[in-house]
């Protein structure tokens, strides 16, 4: 295909040079402003959630409470201490 379009552009190699590049900018132009935004909506990167709440009792919404203990930001339902996965087998 790319061989075809460079035979087809004219005015020898300078032509074809600049021709290439006017040919990638309008591919890039046309992705820019008509695919992607068109894409966009469709897309999960802005699919994000964020609430005032700061999560913790008592406190102020937004303010992040900084009398709050530090071992209590996040509260895993499992140990972090020890590795509770059985070990491996042979045949994996």
């Amino acid at each position: 295909m790319y061989g075809w379009i460079w035979r087809r552009l004219p005015l020898g190699l300078p032509g074809k040079l600049v021709g290439s590049l006017l040919l990638a900018s309008a591919a890039v132009a046309l992705l820019w402003y008509v695919v992607f935004p068109w894409a966009e909506p469709l897309l999960p990167f802005d699919d994000v959630q964020v609430t005032q709440d700061s999560g913790v009792p008592g406190g102020e919404p937004g303010s992040g409470a900084p009398d709050a203990p530090a071992g209590d930001e996040h509260d895993l339902p499992y140990d972090t201490e020890q590795n509770n996965s059985p070990p491996p087998t042979p045949d994996r």
